[in-house]
């Protein structure tokens, strides 16, 4: 979803310096501001995309087994994400 994220912002030719563009946290906050909030993507995608980067953090760093269905349900997730970043171009 990372990179997919930093594609929609080039797409949707948002100022986002690279350097910001290169962390996660840097990444979700362009994507909201340059995404979300003007409407080129609904809350909804911006929210599973909060969620999954929660996730995602909680089995990198603290070690914390991810479910089947965590795991499916992320899936899912990207999926949609990636059906509404098509969108944009």
């Amino acid at each position: 979803m990372f990179d997919a994220a930093r594609a929609a912002l080039a797409v949707a030719e948002a100022p986002v310096e690279a350097e910001v563009a290169r962390t996660h946290s840097g990444l979700m906050s362009a994507f909201a501001r340059y995404l979300v909030r003007p409407g080129l993507v609904s809350p909804e995608i911006g929210r599973t995309f909060a969620q999954a980067q929660h996730i995602r953090l909680v089995a990198d760093y603290k070690g914390e087994p991810v479910s089947g269905a965590e795991a499916a349900r992320v899936v899912e997730w990207a999926a949609a994400f990636i059906d509404a970043l098509v969108k944009i171009s």
